[in-house]
């Protein structure tokens, strides 16, 4: 299967790397290359920017994966792509642990070192990012961002286009809203509101839900 990257970035790349450990490792995937639509990142991205992302349709490929890491844009890009018939590959680091009966979206990327324990559910274009661990029975919606060395609890569920920062450490069976954010190191011990933005220990709000 030929993926191209949209996306060129920081998280673009590793997006990448994860694409080449899979095919060094057997798997039947080979990264076909970069769209962006910042021509200056020919110079950031070790390989050749094939196009601009709405020039998708004129490279060869047999899936997309979009490696944008801020969620609402993620989600639109995804969105528009899916409506223009586009099919999406899931980017699996080769050094991550998933659990038989993991159910994982398309589009979805999981980095190096994840941890996806029994039971769980990952949506669409989500990224559980590097060393994250994700426990059982856990629901995380489409367009999520659990960001590295994220801990979750049994039977924990992430809404669409939640953000889990750096570090966090959300308890068992609490639920984080739709495009809520989780601050870096926090723990969060409540359910968290839909809108809402969580920090501290133990995480209270900053900013309040949506109506």
């Amino acid at each position: 299967m030929n993926v191209l990257v949209l996306g060129a970035g920081g998280h673009g790349r590793v997006v990448a790397d994860i694409l080449r450990a899979q095919e060094a490792a057997g798997n039947a995937v080979h990264f076909v290359g970069y769209l962006d639509d910042d021509p200056n990142r020919n110079e950031l991205a070790n390989d050749r920017i094939l196009g601009a992302t709405d020039n998708w349709l004129s490279v060869d490929h047999d899936a997309l994966i979009v490696a944008i890491g801020q969620n609402r844009i993620r989600k639109d890009r995804f969105d528009a792509l899916a409506a223009g018939g586009a099919h999406f590959a899931t980017a699996k680091h080769p050094a991550t642990v998933i659990a038989p009966g993991v159910r994982i979206g398309h589009g979805t990327m999981v980095c190096a070192g994840a941890i996806i324990n029994t039971q769980a559910t990952i949506g669409l274009n989500t990224i559980i990012n590097t060393a994250a661990s994700v426990d059982h029975h856990c629901r995380v919606g489409d367009h999520v961002h659990v960001a590295p060395g994220v801990r979750l609890g049994g039977e924990v569920t992430i809404e669409v286009g939640a953000l889990v920062g750096i570090g966090a450490v959300v308890l068992p069976g609490v639920r984080v809203g739709a495009w809520a954010v989780v601050g870096a190191g926090a723990v969060v011990i409540h359910d968290v509101p839909a809108g809402a933005t969580v920090v501290g220990v133990p995480a209270r709000a900053v900013k309040e839900s949506i109506s």
